[in-house]
């Protein structure tokens, strides 16, 4: 019997659409306009009808390829005719949240930012924070191991998940749904599966680790007139700040000046001739205390010649607007096509040295090459946007050979929160060595003998 007939009698039709209702859909919310082509479309509402189909598409050595919000970046949701496609849009229940222990137990599909709205008016806090709130769901923030904006103080979503509910793809279901904060019994089995990007197993339900929601929030931007600078003052408002900074963002006048011009929706804050700009924000529980050290730092770090100049947000409307600056990244795309977009994990003190060498090459090949760099500088993580006026894969291949080919000699990754998917295994080498990735397809072969989840992925 064909799989999707074996389907749809186990499952039923709420469950299991068509090929032709598929296609109805958007295969990505990124930048992929196509429609979504698969065998078939399955919307699961319980672990159970997930371990269902699992266990029906492994008989069958049927490849499926699970889906979230569709906003991954790497091409670890395309998938092929041939495959089917599993959704976790149903699976959008928060189940529990505990004041107590702070924790919150929520299914895979729950949209971030409806989470962190539930969570607010409890007085909690999740940290993960991402440009992609609106659309993109917890499994998949997990299933990435997303990383954010509030990374320097919270860390990545590993530190971030508690325990995990994931069905292998056989069926079987592995509950490891551990609340507590210290658990030393054994294998931490979760961390198999965040960052796995769905090829070992399908996230189902999480338990998460959560934090008493700030009371204050102090935002600036910064103006800083040398690289030097950037890391004198990091290294200061570390010290100085202590655990209320949450965020250093760190954006290139290239991009700066892109995003603060004509057509662009937002005026710059401080002159456009500054080299580089920080947007700088702390969070904290005593108001007033927060909002004075914030600004003492920021006067002390004049004094001393460690910025050039600074401008600090004084209500709702310029906190928008300041991180609009900072978020509002498809602007790039409206000027220019096409545009490859790189997320990379360095060193910070390799950072100019790095960017200034990948201008260099990307400018020997294309003089007019545009080049935008921005990132989360306090972890070590950049952003490149590249547009050099060409789409070929011929073109594709021989920009990522200049952004990534400098990245083993400083010891640095060529994914740091976006994935490796499909569009960046081919470089998996430079970040990984033979007996990691030989290890990462013996991890493979052991729990998806069959290679049915999302093949094709990471190597």
């Amino acid at each position: 019997m064909d799989i999707v007939q074996q389907l749809l009698d186990a499952l039923g039709p709420e469950c299991v659409k068509t090929s032709e209702q598929a296609s109805q859909r958007m295969a990505s919310n990124w930048v992929n306009a196509q429609n979504l082509q698969c065998r078939a479309l399955l919307l699961p509402q319980t672990t159970a009808e997930v371990s269902t189909a699992l266990q029906l598409c492994h008989a069958a050595n049927q490849p499926i390829v699970p889906h979230g919000g569709l906003t991954n970046v790497v091409g670890g949701v395309q998938t092929q005719p041939h495959e089917i496609a599993l959704s976790l849009e149903r699976m959008n229940t928060i189940e529990a949240i505990d004041v107590v222990n702070q924790t919150a137990t929520v299914q895979a599909g729950v949209v971030l930012q409806q989470l962190q709205i539930q969570l607010n008016a409890a007085g909690l806090f999740f940290p993960l924070d991402l440009g992609a709130k609106g659309s993109c769901m917890i499994g998949g923030n997990i299933s990435t191991n997303a990383g954010g904006l509030q990374a320097l103080r919270y860390g990545v979503t590993r530190n971030l998940v508690l325990g995990l509910e994931v069905v292998l793809a056989d069926g079987t279901i592995i509950s490891s749904m551990n609340h507590l904060l210290k658990n030393n019994a054994g294998y931490d089995l979760k961390h198999l599966f965040i960052g796995a990007e769905g090829t070992l197993g399908i996230i189902t339900r999480a338990v998460l680790k959560l934090e008493a929601l700030p009371l204050s929030r102090n935002t600036a931007y910064i103006a800083l007139n040398s690289f030097d600078q950037a890391c004198e003052f990091l290294s200061f408002a570390k010290k100085t700040l202590g655990h209320t900074l949450t965020t250093y963002e760190l954006l290139w006048q290239d991009y700066y000046r892109l995003m603060t011009s004509p057509p662009a929706r937002y005026a710059p804050p401080l002159p456009q001739d500054h080299a580089y700009y920080v947007l700088l924000e702390t969070a904290g529980y005593h108001p007033e205390n927060d909002q004075r050290l914030f600004q003492d730092t920021l006067e002390k770090a004049f004094e001393a010649g460690l910025i050039a100049d600074a401008c600090l947000a004084q209500s709702q409307q310029e906190l928008d607007w300041f991180w609009g600056i900072r978020e509002q990244v498809d602007f790039i795309f409206s000027v220019h096509q096409p545009v490859f977009l790189f997320d990379v994990s360095l060193p910070i003190s390799t950072m100019e040295t790095y960017t200034q060498e990948i201008r260099r090459g990307l400018q020997h090949v294309w003089p007019e090459v545009f080049l935008y760099v921005f990132g989360h500088m306090g972890d070590g993580n950049l952003h490149l946007f590249v547009s050099c006026g060409q789409n070929d894969h011929a073109t594709w291949h021989q920009v990522e050979e200049i952004v990534f080919g400098p990245l083993t000699a400083i010891g640095g990754s060529i994914t740091a929160e976006h994935g490796v998917g499909l569009e960046k295994k081919e470089w998996l080498h430079l970040s990984r060595n033979p007996a990691e990735i030989a290890l990462m397809r013996q991890l493979k072969s052991a729990l998806d003998p069959h290679g049915i989840l999302n093949p094709g992925k990471i190597f």
